[in-house]
């Protein structure tokens, strides 16, 4: 990560560790160009967005599988007191029987998923990116190039991917509820009223708030988790700043009483936005059966 013959700086260290490992469609490694650069994806959110996807649903399927009517096991009852508590969120905001039939596992599933992905930030900062280095130097490739970032939901692609995906299903359904005709007509009578003079400025409200829900869905989570993300590596600058001088005992224990207590912090941080991100799921798609 540094330059030859010295240790990184502070700066350098946080450079690398929010840099992504980055490629184009060409699938060669690529590095992003501006704030906004659809010519590249983070192939390390992709990555581990997608092994976390498949441990959640063999977590799932196993707890389906070994469900039984006697005394339950530790697993069972744990997942039980889950589905129980999704499944009256869902009754409560969702009153069409067969939309809950999907909606009540997906927001099980979301809930699962991003409390996995957020789970990540709790592993030692250099744990996983050290390994690939290392993979990468035995390779013989150049191990500063070597970009690792562990946290999926903090990579506002992978929130705002999700929270997309939440609105497109309010899409589906709103036409599948009140049909093209009646979600249409939604549109431009509501919220100002049904007259042909406030059609525009109720379509605008309408695309406005499409909008609005839809970022704020995705930002609200990305912006929890790359500021936790962010405060464990400067937690670790404490600790590296001590291992490097050997001095500045404070810097030792600065450093694990910092990472005791954010740690904790944290565990609570990780499963509240996973619950948040679930229930604003169930209120918009809710929202999406409702007419106004």
């Amino acid at each position: 990560m540094a330059a030859e013959g010295h240790a990184p700086t502070s700066g350098e260290y946080i450079t690398h560790h929010l840099q992504h490992w980055q490629k184009n469609f060409s699938f060669e490694n690529a590095k992003q160009v501006g704030p906004v650069d659809f010519s590249v994806f983070n192939f390390d959110s992709l990555l581990y967005t997608s092994v976390l996807g498949l441990i959640t649903l063999f977590v799932l399927w196993l707890a389906a599988r070994r469900a039984h009517s006697g005394v339950p096991g530790r697993f069972q009852a744990a997942v039980e007191i889950l589905v129980e508590m999704v499944d009256n969120q869902a009754k409560a905001l969702i009153h069409n029987e067969k939309s809950r039939a999907f909606i009540g596992p997906l927001a099980l599933s979301v809930f699962v998923w991003i409390f996995f992905m957020n789970a990540m930030d709790m592993l030692p900062v250099d744990f996983l990116p050290s390994a690939w280095t290392g993979y990468v130097a035995s390779t013989g490739h150049d191990p500063h190039h070597a970009y690792m970032r562990v946290v999926p939901t903090a990579d506002l692609s992978t929130t705002l991917g999700m929270s997309t995906f939440i609105l497109l299903l309010c899409f589906f359904y709103s036409i599948k509820i009140k049909g093209l005709g009646g979600w249409g007509h939604e549109l431009i009578s509501a919220p100002f009223g049904d007259h042909w003079a406030l059609y525009p400025f109720n379509f605008l409200m309408q695309i406005i708030e499409f909008i609005a829900k839809t970022v704020s869905h995705g930002m609200r989570l990305f912006g929890n988790m790359f500021a936790g993300e962010l405060v464990f590596m400067l937690i670790a600058l404490m600790g590296g700043g001590w291992a490097l001088t050997g001095t500045g005992i404070g810097l030792a224990i600065g450093h694990v009483l910092a990472g005791t207590v954010w740690t904790l912090f944290h565990i609570l941080v990780i499963t509240l936005q996973a619950f948040i991100f679930m229930m604003l799921t169930l209120i918009y798609l809710g929202q999406a059966h409702d007419a106004h």
